[in-house]
């Protein structure tokens, strides 16, 4: 069996949430980049890999076959030129970048060098969703109707750089948040979103960016999707998924305020996030319990009505209520895997390529728009 030689560009907490996946024996961690030192060592020392301090030189080592680009948004674009031009695959992270236009350059760059281009991770890999996905297509349910959802979380009080505070860098709920509702709904649907309509929160002066959303997207053949999202840290959704955190791993219903709270007693923000990164003092990966997740997702068919859970889909239909259950993940996001080796190995097209990541992305940027100019977007 090929391994796929796997080199990290960004061991912030992207990858610190990828990192159990990379676990698979399908793939290898062999080398990383970041400009932090305590990340570098950390590194070494759980991985045996090589490290840099720069992309650049990350690759240009011989002995990477894939990049994952995990640096922060702005930086995609560049970083996945740079590993296209040394012959790399890539994984990029979402969001793929922050234009249209950055999208078009990474896609053809890859398409050039005849390489894979993959965005991800999103929600819409995990596993309750893809089997929500395969019991719409069943077509037992009649036919996909309407997609409800929502998340409310801590997002926007959790330690930040400048720039996640700044909507035009690729900061803020629509850019960070809104990629992975999206990315569900759309692998849901099945079709290409047509028009969007959205309203946007920005509420808290000392965080100026969008904190919460809310919108509707209407898809071909007539398929509605609202989304509902806010990252202001009062009520948590996770209460609605029994006390599941998003990585799949149990919550203290009694820790209500603690990321207000921490973000208010930290004396300087940016080192309070260094810390809480991989190679910090105060970095400490989650124990997943079960399946990841991203808040509520109802999806309305014919005949029924599926709610992905984090063990399974909840089926409410004319004469049942019943969970399909799913066993527990063996590695969280091994889902990612499945599709990097499937493209890169076996020659399959992956279903998150570039042109979905754009997709993704111009809806991002269309609830953005919509809500700025107070109008629907026809896409």
């Amino acid at each position: 069996m090929k391994t796929l030689r796997i080199g990290v560009a960004g061991l912030g907490r992207a990858f610190a949430v990828m990192a159990p996946a990379f676990r698979d024996p399908r793939v290898e961690l062999v080398a990383a980049a970041d400009p932090r030192e305590e990340a570098l060592q950390r590194f070494r020392q759980e991985y045996r890999g090589k490290t840099f301090t720069s992309v650049d030189e990350l690759c240009s080592d011989p002995a990477v076959d894939v990049v994952y680009v995990a640096t922060p948004h702005q930086f995609h674009a560049a970083h996945v030129g740079i590993a296209c031009s040394h012959g790399k695959h890539v994984l990029v992270e979402k969001p793929m970048a922050l234009s249209p236009g950055e999208c078009r350059a990474m896609i053809q760059a890859a398409r050039d060098a005849g390489v894979t281009l993959m965005v991800g991770h999103s929600h819409s890999f995990d596993a309750p969703i893809l089997h929500a996905r395969r019991l719409i297509r069943g077509g037992a349910y009649g036919a996909l109707r309407m997609i409800t959802a929502l998340d409310f979380t801590d997002f926007l009080y959790r330690p930040r750089r400048p720039e996640e505070l700044a909507t035009q860098a690729g900061g803020g709920a629509v850019f960070n948040q809104a990629a992975h509702q999206v990315d569900i709904a759309r692998l849901l649907a099945g079709g290409k979103v047509r028009s969007v309509r959205a309203f946007t929160g920005i509420w808290d002066p000392a965080r100026p960016t969008e904190g919460a959303y809310s919108c509707l997207l209407g898809f071909d053949g007539g398929v509605t999707a609202s989304l509902v999202y806010s990252g202001y840290a009062h009520f948590d959704s996770d209460e609605l998924m029994g006390w599941i955190g998003e990585m799949g791993q149990k919550k203290d219903p009694g820790a209500h305020g603690a990321s207000r709270k921490a973000l208010k007693d930290a004396p300087d923000e940016m080192l309070a996030k260094t810390a809480r990164n991989y190679g910090g003092p105060e970095f400490n990966p989650a124990q997943p319990v079960a399946h990841q997740h991203f808040g509520v997702f109802i999806v309305s068919c014919e005949k029924a009505d599926l709610r992905p859970l984090p063990h399974g889909v909840m089926i409410y239909a004319d004469d049942e209520r019943r969970l399909d259950p799913l066993q527990p993940p063996i590695l969280p996001r091994v889902e990612v895997i499945d599709e990097l080796y499937a493209a890169v190995v076996e020659g399959s097209a992956p279903l998150h390529d570039g042109e979905w990541g754009m997709a993704t992305l111009q809806v991002c940027l269309a609830i953005l728009e919509s809500a700025r100019d107070g109008k629907e977007i026809l896409l």
